[in-house]
């Protein structure tokens, strides 16, 4: 396990006022959407863009819906979450696991399975960030790339402190050292909140090329 204050970040950053197994919480499934519809239509036309069509999909901490573009093929996406309801009845996916990714970051796909990883909103819910995006590295291919998209909701009894505690400015800023001290280039944050509606802050990496 990977000591966030070996990360330069207080330890207790990463704690949660309810500290009881997580499966509890995810028991039921929650069939509703954390942004609005705005600014999900922002996201998914965000995915148009960096998502190419064909594209092998890693749907990370997912949940009933992708907000993948409806039109775009792609060659397969994968999801992983906690709940096993709402994943199934996520239409976007081709297959899904259930997993606990704060009792255990390491993901279950071999390496270089994916070309393109998501986390959509649910970036401030994982205690062991750093050894999860380093498993999410290992299984991108060369080239690969991950986009964190943020907003302000959260359930405040499980999202970890610094996403209570921290300005946004500084939210977005420890995501991208979560990217680079997990291995990836080319960090790169974008503002993409419409007007009148949730923000969407969008943190992206890339997996570089092998010489």
């Amino acid at each position: 396990m990977i000591d966030a204050e070996d990360e330069g970040i207080p330890a207790h950053f990463f704690a949660r006022a309810d500290e009881s197994p997580d499966e509890h919480f995810y028991t039921e499934p929650r069939l509703v959407t954390h942004i609005d519809q705005t600014t999900i239509d922002a996201l998914t036309d965000y995915y148009r863009a960096f998502i190419p069509a064909n594209a092998r999909v890693l749907d990370l901490m997912s949940s009933w819906i992708s907000h993948l573009p409806e039109e775009v093929a792609y060659q397969h996406v994968a999801g992983l979450g906690m709940n096993a309801s709402e994943l199934e009845a996520n239409r976007q996916l081709d297959e899904f696991r259930v997993q606990n990714l704060n009792t255990n970051p390491s993901l279950p796909f071999d390496p270089g399975t994916f070309d393109r990883a998501m986390i959509a909103v649910s970036i401030q819910y994982l205690t062991r960030p750093f050894e999860v995006l380093a498993s999410v590295h290992e299984t991108l291919a060369d080239g690969g790339a991950i986009c964190i998209a943020m907003s302000h909701r959260l359930f405040p009894t499980k999202a970890i402190a610094a996403f209570q505690q921290l300005p946004t400015r500084e939210r977005i800023q420890l995501v991208g050292y979560y990217l680079d001290r997990a291995g990836f280039t080319e960090v790169h944050f974008e503002d993409r909140s419409p007007e009148n509606a949730d923000p969407l802050w969008l943190v992206t990496g890339r997996k570089s090329s092998t010489p």
